[in-house]
């Protein structure tokens, strides 16, 4: 174990991360804080809740010292892929600067630009920000990145994930060649060596702990419950938390519409739960989140967008109430519980229909985790209602085996006899007492027959010829079309004699 006091901080630093309560660096930032500290690139590859952050926020802050940031000229980036990683970091830096006078921006959607345009114009010397957000005040002309001394790009294969890798070539391109650049990622799938070798100078690689690991502090454990029905999972779920000893807790579900319906079903059974997923807007996410680290709310339902985005420090359970599409997904969730060095204990439930998915889970993780049976009579359970489309907006569909019911009280139109049946005098049977009598409908005459065509016969002499058309009368053509003047009609006092003058 390595003392932060052997880092080569210096003593105001070092006061800082004390008071947070950290006085042991983990591998991760034993290993690059020195790195960094030298002004070399760091490639650190490493697990979410390995201490990152500080790996990059404590050297940023030694370089820093020294300087005066200019308006609307950042003197370091960080580049965050997701909105609550942006806010952890702004966090941090709050955490660990308070003994300088360092200056510090987000630069995250939801939030209006008019407030981040005033720090931007008194200028600050770290600016957090996810790529989108930064490239609008870039396009309207409120950014420059021309002085960036210091660039960091936190979770590179979840940028990877979310399509965000043009932007941050883009963003790449915009900032000095030579600067320092500090890239983390927790894997290295192609696209992300590609990036390194083409953005880094000969940087030095940190390898903290195998790709796609889990932490030895965290227990895991597999619910298996014998259907997929929703009920039923939702059933297990209340169990997991009723019967452990929760003291806050994290459930991440695949789909975002499933987070709002398991929140839901926590709260009616009488569960300090909320929900947060993408979808909502960025102050309820933030005002969810800063309740769930002042202890407020006891269970966070999440969707993965939050995997990699919650940086709370004392997290007792992790609950998968799904088992994730992708084995990665399943450490970083985990990942949210057992930081710091504490542990944390996690549950998985699993139902028959999850079987691939979770074979790809065990497969990486290397390891068989515990099974845990729920003492729950499943046959008292009653399955989730099927959703019916009309109650999504849409319009029922019409047609021969979907034709409205009929109305007992409503007369009906007399029917008239099928084509087949002859026609008779009798009046028709009333629908309803009352109604008028039908009149008996006649048969058509049938049409003669053609005569059968010929064939060899020329048709051509049975022609008739063809009548002339008669053309319209045409009008007459006036000459005196182009007359000017009176024309032919003289005007009597023309005609007069002038008065003779004697």
């Amino acid at each position: 174990m390595t003392d932060f006091s052997e880092l080569g901080l210096s003593p105001e630093t070092l006061q800082a991360v004390a008071d947070s309560g950290y006085t042991t660096a983990t591998p991760i930032q034993a290993q690059a804080i020195p790195v960094a500290l030298a002004g070399q690139d760091v490639l650190g590859i490493a697990q979410t809740g390995t201490g990152k952050t500080a790996a990059f926020t404590l050297p940023m802050i030694e370089t820093l010292k020294a300087g005066r940031a200019k308006a609307r000229m950042p003197r370091s980036l960080v580049i965050e892929p997701t909105r609550e990683l942006a806010d952890q970091v702004s966090l941090a830096f709050e955490r660990y600067a308070k003994g300088t006078k360092l200056s510090w921006a987000l630069l995250i959607g939801g939030v209006s630009f008019a407030d981040q345009e005033r720090k931007l114009d008194r200028g600050v010397d770290v600016l957090i920000a996810t790529p989108g957000r930064l490239l609008d005040h870039f396009e309207r002309g409120k950014l420059l990145l021309t002085g960036v001394q210091i660039m960091v790009v936190d979770e590179a294969d979840r940028m990877l994930d979310m399509g965000f890798i043009p932007d941050i070539e883009r963003i790449f391109k915009l900032t000095p060649p030579k600067k320092q650049t500090l890239f983390f990622s927790a894997t290295m799938p192609p696209e992300i060596t590609r990036l390194t070798k083409q953005f880094l100078h000969e940087p030095v690689r940190i390898e903290a702990s195998k790709p796609a690991t889990t932490a030895e502090n965290i227990a895991q454990h597999i619910v298996r419950i014998p259907s997929a029905d929703p009920a039923a999972k939702r059933t297990a779920l209340r169990a997991l938390v009723g019967a452990a000893n929760v003291k806050n807790g994290i459930v991440f579900c695949n789909r975002k519409s499933e987070v709002d319906i398991v929140a839901k079903s926590l709260k009616t059974h009488g569960f300090n739960a909320a929900a947060i997923h993408g979808d909502l807007d960025q102050q309820t996410r933030m005002r969810t989140l800063a309740a769930f680290r002042d202890g407020d709310l006891k269970l966070l339902v999440a969707s993965d967008v939050a995997a990699r985005g919650l940086d709370i420090p004392d997290v007792s359970h992790v609950f998968n109430y799904d088992v994730p599409h992708h084995a990665d997904d399943y450490v970083h969730r985990i990942g949210r519980t057992g930081r710091a060095g504490k542990t944390g204990d996690t549950f998985m439930i699993v139902t028959p229909a999850d079987s691939r998915s979770l074979d790809k889970v065990l497969k990486l993780i290397g390891q068989n985790p515990d099974e845990v049976k729920l003492d729950v009579d499943w046959s008292q359970v009653k399955p989730g209602r099927p959703r019916e489309d009309n109650k999504r907006g849409r319009r029922p569909v019409r047609g021969r085996d979907h034709a409205p019911p009929l109305d007992p009280n409503r007369e009906q139109m007399p029917m008239a006899p099928a084509p087949s049946q002859p026609a008779t005098s009798q009046p028709a049977a009333r629908a309803v007492e009352g109604a008028p009598e039908a009149k008996p409908v006649a048969q058509a005459e049938p049409r003669p027959a053609r005569p059968p065509r010929e064939r060899g016969r020329d048709r051509s002499k049975d022609r008739q010829p063809r009548a002339e058309k008669v053309q319209p009368p045409q009008r007459e053509e006036r000459d005196d079309r182009n007359v000017r003047g009176f024309g032919g009609d003289t005007p009597a006092f023309l005609l007069r004699a002038a008065p003779r003058e004697d």
